[in-house]
């Protein structure tokens, strides 16, 4: 009953979103150009999960034992695991991977849950729901997972924020105003997960501690969780057919008239800068100028990471292309290099290096939470990752395309690795 009064609630601010979506992506596309600011080809290659499988042990049962699984980690952020019977589950940024398996009970009974020895754990917790265990055979085994796992949990958190459609950036749009009408001003990570998972906490702060609870309890848990999240999606569900009708009516309705609402947005605008440039700009002055180069200089030190991993990394993938052509190897050796430095933005291995930049800094950005109350630190970490991949990704197309173009059949291996270090020398300016 929650959940149907929040969606009667949150479905009308929704509806307003997708007015002013719509607006604004046709006054994008009518409005003037904006020079281009990145020289890199774009990537249509879509963010992906490479597809992980493998045997784990996992800790499950009354009491629990540890059992044999096979789990496979879809492309599309599903975990599954198969042993008497298929379970599978959706990765969500709810769950926080732990490198060993924490020490939690309830006052003098521990969780015989996290008691049980292992060797190379993997230990996925969420608040809402029962905990899951698993354990590689070695760490080899153990690093791969944690890698592909964490891959998986900062893709589907920000699937919402790397969308570009008007629907996504209405609904983000009407989260935030809908949780300001209900006195939620902080910035935190709410925003990241499913719109589902986003729709059914529109004003929860996430808790990143493990609760201490009987292990009774985590039954109940996942078990209402599961509920809310089920009515929260049927009741989205419900609401597609009539968003595509919107959407389309926005399109046919504003497109005419576009330009009179254009002004009148302006004259609106012009208002209200009018009724507040004053004290805003007094509040400014006196209490964020002062504070700007340390925001600045915090939020800049971990792009400027990033960007210097990527073009290390980038700068590493061609020299290995290099190495190859100039040694005469052979065509099919050069033509595999030439696929993995292609898929280098989707392997978690090599993208960890640029990955661990931005995970660093996350101790550092916590301190906005002291200065500004900022609790996002998460969407701040999880969003330069995502520009590190979106980064390389464009990178190694444009590399890719130019190398293509300057290549033919009739240059000898010396004239080839000239034209690439032109190629490279201009990637990298």
């Amino acid at each position: 009953g929650q959940v149907d009064t929040l969606l009667r609630n949150f479905l009308p601010c929704y509806r307003g979103q997708l007015a002013a979506s719509v607006l604004r992506q046709i006054s994008r596309e009518l409005g003037p150009q904006e020079p281009a600011r990145c020289q890199l080809l774009h990537s249509k290659k879509l963010p992906r999960v490479r597809e992980h499988r493998g045997p784990l042990a996992q800790l499950r049962g009354h009491p629990p034992q540890w059992q044999p699984s096979f789990c496979v980690l879809r492309g599309d952020g599903r975990l599954e695991w198969f042993s008497h019977r298929e379970v599978s589950a959706w990765l969500t940024v709810h769950l926080r991977l732990h490198p060993t398996l924490p020490s939690v009970g309830l006052g003098s009974k521990p969780d015989p849950l996290l008691e049980m020895p292992v060797s190379f754990p993997l230990f996925l917790q969420h608040p809402f729901r029962q905990h899951l265990c698993f354990s590689a055979a070695t760490g080899e085994a153990q690093r791969a997972w944690r890698l592909a796992l964490q891959g998986g949990i900062r893709l589907r958190g920000t699937v919402l924020q790397r969308s570009q459609a008007p629907a996504a950036r209405a609904f983000l749009d009407a989260i935030r105003l809908y949780r300001q009408q209900h006195g939620q001003f902080s910035n935190d990570d709410v925003t990241l997960g499913s719109d589902a998972e986003v729709s059914a906490a529109p004003g929860r702060t996430r808790d990143p501690q493990i609760p201490s609870r009987p292990t009774e309890v985590p039954m109940l848990l996942d078990a209402v969780h599961a509920a809310v999240l089920a009515g929260a999606s049927a009741g989205l569900r419900a609401f597609q057919p009539e968003k595509d009708e919107l959407l389309a009516a926005l399109e046919r309705t504003i497109r005419p008239d576009v330009d009179q609402m254009l002004r009148l947005r302006a004259r609106v605008a012009s208002r209200l800068k009018g009724a507040v440039q004053g004290p805003l700009e007094s509040c400014l002055r006196g209490k964020v100028d002062a504070q700007l180069p340390r925001i600045t200089q915090t939020l800049l030190s971990t792009v400027e990471a990033e960007l210097a991993a990527v073009r290390t990394l980038l700068t590493q993938g061609m020299d290995r292309l290099f190495r190859l052509l100039r040694g005469s190897s052979s065509s099919t050796q050069l033509r595999k290099e030439v696929y993995s430095f292609g898929e280098m933005p989707w392997d978690p291995e090599l993208m960890q290096i640029c990955y661990r930049e931005a995970k660093r800094s996350q101790g550092q950005l916590g301190q906005l939470a002291a200065l500004f109350g900022f609790f996002g630190t998460q969407s701040l970490v999880f969003g330069a990752q995502d520009l590190a991949q979106q980064l390389m990704a464009d990178a190694v197309t444009t590399f890719l395309q130019l190398a293509d173009q300057c290549l033919t059949t009739t240059l000898d291996c010396d004239q080839a690795t000239q034209q690439l270090e032109k190629v490279r020398g201009r990637m990298l300016k």
